[in-house]
């Protein structure tokens, strides 16, 4: 190695470099500089942090809800023998998975045999001789299965004979009031069980400060009791915009909101549920086919010869869907975080200093490293 080389590797190792700061005594490009960096400033703090809190972290709810409705009802009218009707009666079934029905109205067909009678009178079961019937044929949309025979149904009319539980259900008139309206009274107690697994956070919408004393004599109420959990079946149908009255002839279906987004900023206040009502099913005065809720369900027993007979039942009613939803936001955890909390302030600091003293960037470059510090600490 030459001795010209070993001087210019000396010469590199022992200089010292520094940038060269320009200053420029200009108020027009002075102002238009601390203007840019006011915009950083706002867009970093006002929208990143205050608009869209990118400095919290969110978890979506996990929910459990179970339900009692508890009155009683009773009923005297042409269509049955008077009848007193507790939550056994009404309740069906007692437990199920979000929801609860109660039913209002219903047709009664008693005294059922499995045997052979007359089907409705309609396109495909009018015969005039038995040649008209085929036995075995089961229509879905018939009473039962043609035994091939063709029979009297009234005077002037014959219909196919058909195996069936006889006498045959006449659905077509339904009891209006309806026979359960008095169910409009009837309460239910919604327990609400959420937690929020990324935070630990668990939260039940009895709340600490509710006793049992308070919830035997509370109800919900927007005004007095909007922590009562405890809710009036026509006060949640009035709240969904719906007279129950007129819902308990053809059922329908309620929907029980329970909204549990929160924010855990220390100014947020706590995280409470808050309850909303809707009507779900379709009510469309323009197209009303198939309208309401029903479904049937039998009551069997047996004869003291021995033989099975049941009572029908055509069940109208209110199923009321407990819809549970929420997402809780709060500030995201020191100790998860790469860098701790201090030595993140450490770092805000700096990134303020330089641009006040020593470093002042540019507009382009060093504003957007600028903005990419402070985004990343909120």
């Amino acid at each position: 190695m030459s001795k010209s080389s070993e001087n210019s590797c000396v010469q590199c190792f022992l200089h010292y470099e520094t940038s060269k700061t320009l200053v420029i005594p200009s108020k027009s490009i002075g102002c238009v500089f601390r203007f840019a960096q006011f915009l950083v400033l706002f867009y970093v703090i006002g929208y990143v942090c205050v608009v869209r809190k990118a400095y919290q972290e969110t978890d979506s709810v996990i929910s459990s809800v179970t339900s009692k409705v508890k009155g009683f009802a009773y009923t005297n009218t042409s269509y049955m023998e008077p009848r007193f009707w507790d939550v056994a009666d009404y309740v069906m079934p007692p437990q199920s998975h979000d929801s609860f029905f109660v039913m209002t109205n219903m047709i009664i067909t008693p005294k059922q045999f499995q045997s052979r009678c007359p089907e409705f009178p309609g396109p495909s079961t009018t015969c005039t001789e038995d040649c008209d019937c085929f036995a075995g044929h089961n229509d879905p949309r018939g009473s039962g299965i043609q035994t091939g025979l063709c029979v009297n149904y009234s005077a002037n009319v014959k219909t196919c004979q058909v195996l069936s539980w006889c006498p045959l259900e006449i659905d077509t008139v339904l009891p209006e009031p309806a026979l359960l309206a008095a169910a409009e009274d009837f309460t239910v107690l919604i327990k609400n069980s959420i937690t929020y697994p990324k935070f630990s956070f668990h939260g039940r919408n009895i709340l600490p400060h509710v006793n049992s004393s308070y919830l035997k004599t509370c109800e919900f109420n927007r005004t007095t009791d909007p922590d009562c959990p405890i809710f009036r079946l026509k006060d949640i149908a009035l709240e969904a915009g719906e007279d129950f009255r007129d819902m308990a002839v053809k059922g329908g279906i309620l929907g029980i909101l329970i909204d549990w987004s929160c924010d855990l900023d220390w100014w947020a206040g706590r995280c409470y549920p808050k309850y909303s009502f809707r009507r779900l099913d379709n009510k469309n005065p323009f197209n009303n086919v198939a309208p309401g809720y029903n479904f049937r369900f039998a009551k069997y027993y047996l004869t003291p010869d021995g033989l099975e007979t049941r009572t029908l039942i055509k069940a109208f009613g209110i199923r009321f869907d407990i819809i549970v939803f929420g997402t809780k936001v709060a500030p995201k955890n020191p100790e998860g975080e790469k860098e701790p909390k201090k030595k993140q302030q450490q770092q805000l600091s700096s990134v303020l200093a330089n641009n006040r003293g020593g470093r002042q960037p540019s507009i382009v470059k060093g504003d957007t490293v600028f903005v990419e510090e402070l985004a990343s600490l909120c």
